[in-house]
Order: structure tokens, then C-alpha cells, then sequence
């Protein structure tokens, strides 16, 4: 299958994600002060550089661990069914668990990864997404710490990916399809 030609629009600039966690890391920080280490579990593939980045600004003691979920295969939408592809490696029984995804949009990953993991008996167990796309949200879900919200568009970019490219670029984008031709006088 040939894919369609797009382009990608900055939506969100790689200075505006630094600042925004920097700011969350110190929210992070006073949330958890009274604990000594927590597990960050980061959801594989989408957010491993929100990830970086973010456990860099935490200035604390973390322990890194993944788990992949995948609910969209190479296309861009959800399929609603989620699959856990890779577990974590250690357990989380007791311990204070931060899950780092990268955008929230039907919430339906997210909500079963969490019920994953509630089920593993964690102290405390909450949630940051770097974006949070609630115009398709199917799912009562909302994270404890959001990046940014944005509207309903298809995005890459910052660790997100369009079939496995587009991952390595600075800031998020918004992908617009070359064949999709505003209505005159409408908004693209």
C-alpha cells in the first residue's frame, strides 16, 4: 500500500515542550517528596523522549521501566483494542509507579494499561501525558500531569510517530494530508 503524500505543520515548538517540562518536573517533584524513589514506567514507543527529557528535570531518585501497549498498529486510528507487547521487567508491588505516555486521545490504552497495573498492588500510581487530545476521548480518563491539549488532529513528531517515521523530529507537528483540500472559504 502506497502511503499518502502529507506534510507536517509545527504545532507545538521544541522550546514551548522544554519549558512546559521543566514545569512539570517541579510538580512531580513536590508530589512526590516524601517518597524515596519512583518507578517511571514509560509506555513504549510513543513517549521514550518525552521520557528522557522528563526524568532528567526530575532531580530524584527514579527507576526507569517500559511497557508497550499498542492499540494503532500502522494506521491512524484506534483500533480500541489494546495490546500489551512488552511488560515491565521489575515489580512495582508497593512502590510509588509514575506512567509517562506520550498522547492521550481515546483514552482506551491508557485505561487498560493502568488497570494492568493497579492490579500489581502499586502504593501510589499516577499519570502524565505529554498531550492530551480530549475531543476523542471514549474512555473517563485523565491524567494527573498534561503537557499540552490540543485539538483533534493527527500528530507526530517529539517520539510520535506516522508508521514508524517522523519520530525523530524536535517539536510536535500536525500531519496534513496533500490531498485533503480546504473548502472555500473554510479552514483547512
Amino acid at each position: 500500500m502506497t502511503q499518502r503524500p502529507y506534510h507536517i505543520e509545527t504545532m507545538i515548538s521544541a522550546k514551548a515542550i522544554a519549558a512546559r517540562i521543566e514545569d512539570l518536573a517541579k510538580e512531580i517533584r513536590q508530589a512526590y517528596r516524601d517518597t524515596d524513589k519512583i518507578v517511571v514506567v514509560g509506555l513504549l514507543r510513543g513517549s521514550f523522549v518525552f521520557i528522557a527529557d522528563l526524568v532528567r528535570e526530575l532531580e530524584m531518585n527514579v527507576e526507569v521501566d517500559f511497557l508497550e501497549a499498542s492499540s494503532y498498529g500502522s494506521g491512524t486510528e484506534s483500533s480500541r483494542e489494546v495490546k500489551i507487547l512488552k511488560d515491565l521487567r521489575g515489580p512495582i508491588e508497593g512502590r510509588d509507579v509514575l506512567v509517562v505516555e506520550d498522547i492521550v486521545d481515546t483514552g482506551h490504552t491508557l485505561s487498560a494499561v493502568l488497570k494492568l497495573l493497579q492490579s500489581r498492588n502499586p502504593r501510589k500510581l499516577e499519570t502524565i501525558a505529554l498531550l492530551d487530545k480530549p475531543a476523542r476521548r471514549e474512555v473517563d480518563l485523565k491524567a494527573t500531569w498534561t503537557g499540552f491539549e490540543i485539538p483533534d488532529a493527527f500528530v507526530v513528531g517529539y517520539g510520535i510517530d506516522f508508521a514508524q517515521a517522523n519520530r525523530n523530529l524536535p517539536f510536535i507537528g500536525s500531519v496534513v494530508f496533500d490531498d485533503e483540500v480546504p473548502e472555500a472559504g473554510g479552514k483547512a
